[in-house]
């Protein structure tokens, strides 16, 4: 007898022994014509009626496949099975001389042809297969029936014991037998042995000698089976045991002090195998349950990522790299359980093909829109030219502008002629402006003001002070005084130029600063419309000295909120300088009534 091994170890090792044959070929990544090529391939191989398995898993890729590319070519036929007819082999032959209007006809009909075509080949070993298992049956159902009558015989021993070995060696050359009749037949067949050896008067030298070999036999299974038992491979370790125990049923039974004994040892090494696949088996469970939670987390991942919404031009390859990112991540993950792999692989796979799908689509029509911005910035290009050499400086240095605010507008253009058309329209630009600054008029002469107040922060720096504090508090207002006449510098250098000046003021008079600011406007107008005029002679300073500001933006990157700052400040102004001149004007007529 043998132990009897738990039903669920024997499914799971079932599982386990298939998924180790069946998963690491991934069919769904191949093209049609690989996996018609890998098909013909396995047609062709000596083993190929005991992969089944693999022939139907490429049949089903190959269909799966088969309907995506039809989707995607815009191909719909009406809905069909992905396995191939019954009858496929009568159907009605395809004239020779008809084209079909679907690309993918001729690679459908040569897949089909080979997979009936081993259909065919193996449904006829299966039954040649079947009915070898049926005779073998019948044949080791005879063997049995001459056991018993061995048994029934009571003849002389010399006689029944040479008939019982060639019945033992019938038995062991008979092939195997349906599976719902094997252990019926092969208790039966062990029952019979036993009553042979324990019931049937034979001679006791030729028995204790049967006994001996059987029982070397044993103890080398025990020695296999404990050997097994320290191996690292627990999976194929457990393979070779089930071998052995259907060994040990053939052979006959060991002298009875020896009996269980042996059993024992057999059955221990049985136990530790069983024991180690036991919790290799529960390790794999969590193990897959770990690799399943882990890829239901990059699935998302992808996912939130094929759905985002309103990406830009410059995402795309970053996401694009964040997803080749999470796919490399996703091939260092083992399998989940044959149950959920293929269903976690599809939701994967649908996610990638969403995104880069949806980034084809995008491209394609970013092509179009790049070569249409490309064509309106020569367009600017051209215009800018047009104006470079126009002595119009305030009307055309504000078209200029408007012409950068549009360039600002347009979108991208093709990588290669971005930095040439940017140059060129720079170009025009700075021609202009560079034109117009060297005949700006002597009161806007920016670089000439800031040469003047390069001298004043020098002759402030080479003061000399006196012993008289009011003297050089005196100086000092003068100094302050001056630097407020001279007019305004080039934008870029009024930072600078202003933080020498404080310093300089700061190096050489210290804490008289303070005092000299209460004094700085002593000589404030004397009369209300001179106080007038003066603010508004400097309202309309400060409105040349805005546009002046503009003109300098225009020539920068991101200037477009300075630029509106500053054309904000000079409505503001005009409005203002409208005020003044309105109040002026009435002191005047109030004057003129007054002298008459």
């Amino acid at each position: 007898m043998s132990e009897e091994l738990n039903p669920e170890v024997v499914e799971s090792a079932a599982e386990v022994m298939e998924n180790e044959e069946s998963t690491p070929v991934n069919y769904s990544d191949m093209s049609l014509a690989e996996l018609a090529d890998l098909f013909m391939e396995l047609a062709r191989n000596p083993e190929r009626m005991k992969m089944n398995k693999e022939a139907e898993a490429i049949k089903s890729a190959f269909y799966k496949n088969l309907s995506k590319e039809k989707a995607a070519a815009g191909i719909v036929e009406p809905e069909v099975s992905d396995a191939p007819a019954e009858d496929a082999a009568e159907e009605a032959p395809a004239r020779e001389d008809s084209v079909s209007e679907n690309p993918f006809a001729e690679i459908e009909r040569g897949f089909k042809a080979l997979y009936n075509a081993y259909r065919k080949e193996r449904t006829e070993y299966n039954r040649q297969l079947e009915k070898e298992r049926e005779n073998n049956l019948e044949l080791k159902e005879a063997v049995i029936r001459d056991l018993k009558a061995l048994l029934e015989k009571q003849e002389d021993v010399n006689r029944t014991f040479p008939e019982f070995r060639e019945i033992q060696n019938r038995w062991r050359s008979i092939g195997p037998v349906p599976v719902q009749s094997f252990r019926n037949l092969n208790d039966t067949y062990q029952l019979y042995v036993e009553q042979f050896y324990d019931m049937v008067k034979i001679n006791r030298e030729l028995r204790d000698l049967d006994f001996r070999k059987n029982l070397e036999v044993k103890t080398a299974f025990c020695e296999q089976a404990e050997k097994l038992s320290e191996s690292e491979n627990v999976v194929e370790a457990f393979k070779e045991l089930q071998k052995l125990h259907e060994q040990w049923k053939e052979y006959g039974p060991v002298a009875k002090e020896f009996r269980e004994s042996i059993w024992d040892r057999f059955k221990a090494a049985t136990a530790v195998i069983n024991k180690k696949y036991q919790a290799y088996f529960e390790g794999l469970k969590e193990q897959h349950a770990e690799n399943l939670a882990a890829k239901t987390r990059l699935c998302e991942a992808v996912e939130a990522i094929a759905d985002k919404e309103n990406i830009q031009a410059s995402e795309w390859n970053v996401l694009s790299k964040n997803i080749e990112d999470i796919q490399k991540e996703w091939k260092a993950i083992g399998f989940a359980s044959k149950k959920e792999n293929q269903k976690i692989y599809d939701r994967f796979r649908a996610a990638c093909d969403k995104f880069f799908g949806r980034k084809r689509e995008f491209y394609a029509g970013y092509k179009e829109n790049i070569n249409s911005n490309l064509e309106k910035k020569i367009a600017l290009c051209e215009a800018a030219e047009a104006l470079k050499d126009s002595t119009e400086w305030k009307k055309t240095a504000a078209r200029l502008i408007e012409l950068q605010k549009q360039w600002k507008e347009i979108g991208a253009v093709p990588r290669k002629k971005s930095e040439q058309l940017w140059k060129r329209f720079r170009a025009a630009c700075d021609a202009f402006f560079n034109e117009r600054d060297k005949n700006v008029k002597p009161e806007n002469d920016f670089y000439g003001n800031l040469k003047a107040k390069q001298r004043l922060v020098e002759e402030i720096r080479s003061f000399e002070l006196s012993g008289d504090e009011d003297e050089n508090i005196d100086a000092m207002n003068d100094f302050m005084q001056r630097w407020q006449e001279i007019g305004f510098v080039p934008f870029k250098e009024k930072d600078g130029i202003a933080k020498s000046y404080k310093d300089a003021l700061q190096d050489k008079f210290g804490d008289l600063a303070s005092k000299a600011r209460k004094s700085r406007y002593a000589k404030s107008p004397k009369t209300e419309k001179e106080r007038l005029v003066q603010k508004y002679l400097k309202k309309e300073q400060d409105i040349t000295t805005y546009e002046n500001n503009i003109g300098f933006f225009a020539m920068s990157k991101n200037s477009e909120p300075l630029i509106r700052q500053m054309q904000d400040r000079i409505a503001q102004a005009k409005k203002e300088l409208e005020e003044l001149e309105k109040q002026i004007r009435a002191l005047d007529e109030a004057a003129e009534k007054e002298q008459e």
